[in-house]
């Protein structure tokens, strides 16, 4: 094992349905193979504690539908700012705290949607929304070190139609078809993996990675590991 370098917070809660506890173990264990020890937090209230903030190396944050207070977020602001890395996947990190336009201003891509099934098809399940779809790497980004080697893939998960600005560097985009039942009448095409400058820090932003299932396809487990350690500071 490589000896212990860098310190890596996780930050973990919110909706139960993207299963915040064994989406961020699956990742712990790779975290400390690369020489990071790792502090587990329920709560963003570490976020406000500026000494220790200070020598964290590595957020990676699963946190969704929740809210975070203006100290925190201030406070998660500043470290990235002063070089700390902050990652994740999902709702996890691009639908975490709906409350401070700040935080989605940072993070640079926003959870919109994530179009279903017809309506004759729902039954009120997650699975509503479990839909076929191909995650396209971006030749112009082939040779960056978070999706090197790696081809287009396939998903059956929920898509992701994201709102983001062009300050994102994008590595990877998904395409949203129209079917009969939608209300938009041409394909739509959104980021699915990507990074952001803020600062001296570094930001790592993958959609895929609904629940354990998905967190496991090879491409995407792969994509997130290479993407939490580009992200470190």
């Amino acid at each position: 094992m490589t000896s212990v370098t860098k310190s890596a917070l996780v930050v973990r809660g919110g909706w139960d349905g993207h299963q915040p506890v064994e989406a961020t173990d699956l990742f712990i264990p790779f975290l400390e193979e690369n020489g990071y020890s790792v502090r587990v937090e329920e709560s963003t209230a570490v976020y406000a504690d500026a000494d220790y903030m200070a020598g964290v190396d590595l957020i990676l944050q699963c946190n969704t539908m929740t809210t975070i207070e203006k100290a925190e977020f201030e406070g998660l602001r500043a470290a990235v700012e002063a070089g700390t890395g902050l990652g994740g996947w999902h709702g996890g990190i691009a639908d975490s705290y709906r409350n401070n336009s700040d935080y989605l201003h940072l993070i640079g891509g926003q959870f919109a949607c994530h179009p279903g099934k017809s309506p004759e098809e729902l039954t009120g399940e997650q699975a509503d929304n479990y839909m076929p779809h191909t995650i396209n790497i971006l030749p112009e980004a082939s040779e960056h070190p978070i999706v090197a080697g790696l081809s287009d893939f396939d998903l059956i998960s929920e898509q992701y139609w994201v709102l983001t600005d062009d300050y994102i560097d994008v590595l990877a985009t998904t395409t949203q078809a129209v079917r009969p039942w939608d209300a938009w009448n041409r394909p739509v095409t959104s980021p699915a993996i990507w990074t952001r400058s803020w600062g001296k820090g570094r930001i790592f932003v993958s959609t895929p990675g609904h629940r354990v299932e998905i967190l496991e396809d090879p491409n995407v487990r792969t994509i997130i590991e290479r993407g939490l350690l580009w992200a470190s500071r």
